[in-house]
């Protein structure tokens, strides 16, 4: 594997598939150190020389090397030799185990919405790109259905060390999905028209806040009788009493603009994926306080929505005031390159230290676990990635990733 998950030359499809008796690292509960790294906080400073201190997986002291307190166990050191260390890559909008070599499971066709669906039930853990993302330093992705339907389901939120999903997850549901523009359009049944998809979502809603309501009064008073239950209703009942966001799938300004109308007019807890035309107003989706996952970046121009995409689209975005997150949208991009999607953003007009932002700690915030994730601080999960040089040039060398304080093995 070379700098930043490229597999080499001759890789086979054998060697990148994990081995059935592979360890996820040191012994629970045991403690590790990094020394000697630069330490990417991602909470407004940077550490030049220092040192990480991590038990029962997790950070539980981060500071500088003269600093290091005396007596301080070492037998499980790690000696980053001047290397760089991150929080673990987030990657929070892709389809990652759900497409590839061994069949689709991205779009349920069966019918026309299907807030029912969820895509823990999908992902397959041993597809030999999970093995290589977290090789990559991806510690934690958000797995999403497709875009066919204007209301297609339930978003996973996931570590990406494990073989049982189950026991990999984060939260789920993390977010719903919602589809607006050319993909949701033209299947026999679907909405033929944008005016038609909207139209199709806010109908689904309103039954949803109905039914909400129905429900929460019923749990408020014993008297009151419960509503009949209706799998894709009661789907959506989180997601209209805002405990679950929200997440549209749109790429044209005017769509991104309808979703936003639509989140409002349900009082929904919401974020943009994709965002293509973004730039185009950035100041409205920062007056708005929209949070945007960006990408994927390195692709084409497939269809007619793509044609104003920019690589500056997060630069631009992010100078604006929004609160962007960059994603590979895997496989469009392969979950290995998110790292150097960033890369290109800060090559394309993005601060470096916001390009890093963008794949953990904004990501952390817009998938609502920055309490746990996302930054190198005291009390967080131990995901943390070790770099042979800056983070941002392409020549650097993943050398070491921990997830849950265990080292990954490469």
């Amino acid at each position: 594997m070379t700098a930043w998950g490229f597999p080499c030359c001759g890789d086979t499809a054998q060697e990148s598939i994990a081995n059935p008796e592979e360890k996820f690292g040191r012994e629970e509960g045991c403690a590790l150190m990094i020394l000697n790294g630069v330490i990417h906080t991602m909470e407004g400073k940077t550490i030049d020389n220092g040192y990480i201190r991590v038990e029962n997986g997790k950070i539980q002291q981060v500071g500088r090397m003269d600093q290091l307190p005396d007596g301080a166990e070492l037998e499980n050191a790690v000696d980053a030799r001047g290397g760089h260390v991150l929080p673990g890559l987030m990657d929070i909008h892709c389809h990652l185990g759900l497409c590839g070599c061994d069949g689709e499971d991205l779009n349920e066709t069966s019918q026309v919405c299907t807030p029912n669906i969820r895509v823990l039930d999908g992902v397959n853990p041993m597809d030999p790109y999970v093995k290589e993302a977290r090789e990559a330093g991806v510690t934690c992705v958000m797995v999403h259905p497709g875009s066919t339907n204007p209301v297609a389901g339930q978003a996973v939120l996931m570590k990406t060390a494990g073989r049982i999903v189950d026991e990999m997850v984060v939260q789920a549901p993390a977010a719903m999905k919602f589809s607006l523009g050319e993909n949701p359009k033209g299947r026999d049944g679907w909405p033929a028209t944008r005016m038609g998809t909207a139209a199709v979502i806010r109908e689904l809603l309103a039954r949803a806040s109905e039914y909400q309501l129905k429900w929460a009064t019923a749990q408020a008073d014993p008297q009151e009788e419960m509503p009949s239950f209706d799998p894709c209703l009661d789907a959506l009942r989180p997601v209209v009493a805002g405990e679950v966001p929200a997440h549209f799938h749109v790429h044209r300004a005017d769509d991104i603009a309808t979703a936003v109308r639509i989140a409002k007019e349900f009082g929904l807890d919401y974020a943009i994926v994709h965002g293509t035309e973004g730039y185009l107003i950035a100041d409205y989706l920062a007056r708005e306080e929209v949070p945007v996952i960006t990408g994927p970046i390195l692709t084409d121009r497939s269809k007619g929505e793509l044609r104003q995409m920019t690589l500056e689209n997060a630069a631009l975005l992010t100078k604006a005031g929004v609160r962007v997150a960059i994603c590979t949208d895997h496989p469009e991009t392969t979950a290995p390159q998110l790292l150097l999607c960033a890369a290109m953003a800060a090559r394309h007009g993005m601060e470096e230290e916001d390009a890093l932002a963008a794949i953990t700690i904004n990501a952390a915030c817009i998938a609502g676990v920055d309490h746990r994730m996302g930054s190198i601080t005291q009390g967080k999960d131990a995901d943390l990635v070790v770099l042979d040089g800056p983070p941002l040039d392409w020549r650097s060398q993943v050398t070491h990733v921990f997830i849950d304080g265990r080292e990954v093995e490469r």
